[in-house]
């Protein structure tokens, strides 16, 4: 197609670069509330009541926010296909345990009050807490064994190798502190949406909580930054790096060493910005829990978000899935999307289809502003779940 020669290969593959990170810091801000929300549900809601008005928060907008994970999904499937194979091989056990979770939520969100029995709701309740902990804390295990390398390698015919054993050998002490940094990130989010949402006694818990998990997100991420730097070897070029040319991962060789991952932000310092965002936005978030800041509160924990993944991405450039068996393996932005045509379709589609999305899902949060009113719950009107 001549359209497509617009646009250059090497641009092509630094725009689906970002568009990926896009869609994923989309999910962590949107889908993340959620997932914060449903850890949280045990411990701010105390009563049935209480436990409905959290769970109706969210209920009428998970599903639109799980649209921005399926988009991701998609998008690595299609312009970064070695990286699904690998990730999706390599991660199999992980990613199925992510799924089981995902599908407790909205099997718990439809079932939940079905019954009147205690017992009934207490266990769908736990459900929605599985629901919303677990991927939160797997997401972050798996980001932490990406930072450290994945065992897999491509053999001459570039047929691809995995090469790791269980999943014990992902839960290593790293990509624990990385599980555990998500967690109270999402936690640190899920509480600026009750603050919003709600009122009285259940706003007051999500503030403790939440004030508790912005601390924890300042000193898990720098905690999770000084060991990348003095513990984990990073990946970097040797060869000359091809920018325009076919996918081939093995046409290139790659070292590894320390303080590799921190290169990126010598080299071009306005990348700092990035992790200033995650310590300025989690300290925003920590003010305004403690200062009922419901509005502006979750604005500065979208910012912690976007700033500590983008972190990540930016410290990896152009890597975006090192090999810890075989380093000249890894997959970086050059050497493993799809063909300068496919990107370009994709694009065209992207461009089309994105707005709308926007455009839906900001007018689902406009139609459905406001808090949460537990005398309507109580009272049978008005409520979803």
């Amino acid at each position: 197609m001549i359209l497509s020669q617009l646009i250059d290969y090497e641009t092509l593959r630094m725009i689906w670069w970002g568009l990926l990170g896009v869609l994923l810091v989309g999910f962590a801000i949107t889908g993340g509330f959620d997932l914060g929300t449903g850890a949280l549900l045990p411990f701010v809601a105390k009563t049935d009541l209480e436990r409905r008005v959290v769970i109706n928060t969210s209920g009428p907008v998970w599903e639109g926010n799980q649209v921005w994970l399926v988009l991701a999904g998609g998008a690595i499937f299609a312009a970064w296909p070695p990286l699904y194979a690998v990730s999706f091989s390599g991660f199999y056990l992980a990613m199925f345990a992510i799924l089981f979770a995902l599908i407790l939520r909205p099997v718990g969100f439809k079932y939940r009050s079905k019954r009147d029995g205690a017992g009934w709701r207490r266990g769908w309740d736990w459900a929605l807490f599985v629901g919303g902990f677990v991927p939160a804390l797997i997401f972050g295990v798996a980001v932490g064994n990406v930072l450290q390398g994945v065992s897999f390698h491509f053999d001459n015919d570039l047929r691809i190798f995995y090469d790791g054993t269980t999943l014990f050998e992902l839960l290593n002490p790293y990509a624990l502190l990385c599980g555990v940094l998500s967690v109270s990130m999402l936690v640190m989010h899920g509480a600026g949406w009750l603050q919003l949402k709600t009122d009285g006694e259940i706003a007051a818990r999500a503030r403790w909580f939440g004030a508790i998990a912005a601390l924890l997100t300042i000193v898990l991420f720098a905690t999770g930054g000084i060991s990348l730097w003095l513990f984990i070897d990073g990946y970097g070029f040797t060869s000359a790096i091809v920018t325009d040319g076919p996918s081939n991962p093995l046409a290139k060789t790659v070292e590894r060493g320390p303080g590799i991952w921190f290169n990126n932000y010598g080299l071009y310092p306005w990348m700092m910005i990035a992790p200033a965002f995650g310590f300025v936005g989690a300290i925003g978030a920590f003010v305004g829990l403690r200062a009922k800041w419901e509005r502006t509160t979750m604005l500065w924990s979208a910012l912690s978000i976007t700033g500590i993944i983008s972190s990540v991405g930016l410290s990896m450039f152009p890597f975006i899935l090192p090999s810890s068996v075989h380093p000249n393996s890894s997959l970086t932005v050059w050497d493993s999307s799809s063909s300068h045509l496919t990107l370009f379709i994709m694009l065209v589609v992207t461009v089309i289809f994105i707005p709308i999305i926007l455009a839906y899902t900001t007018w689902v949060y406009h139609i459905l502003w406001g808090k949460v009113d537990a005398v309507a719950i109580r009272d049978e009107t008005g409520h979803s779940y």
